[in-house]
């Protein structure tokens, strides 16, 4: 590019060039921070369910003899963490 390239052009025209530029890389950033920034620790949080979205596997549930065994397994395993310190 020559030297007259430069002296040419309008100081608003590159000012307004740049203000597009700056405003076509926030609309991309704030698409891309929207979709797959992490908001923070943890599991992300369902979406609103629509209809191809809604969740078809329903969760399973745990027994009430499940629970008491689990309690049992770990009660056994702090009188066992317990024995060894004493």
């Amino acid at each position: 590019m020559t030297k007259d390239y430069f002296t040419k052009m309008n100081t608003a025209e590159i000012v307004s060039q740049i203000n597009q530029e700056i405003a076509r890389l926030t609309a991309a950033k704030e698409l891309l921070q929207g979709t797959t920034a992490k908001k923070g620790p943890g599991r992300p949080r369902a979406v609103a369910a629509t209809s191809d979205t809604k969740r078809t596997k329903k969760r399973r549930k745990l027994s009430a003899e499940g629970r008491a065994r689990i309690a049992a397994a770990m009660k056994a395993r702090w009188a066992k963490v317990k024995a060894k310190k004493a």
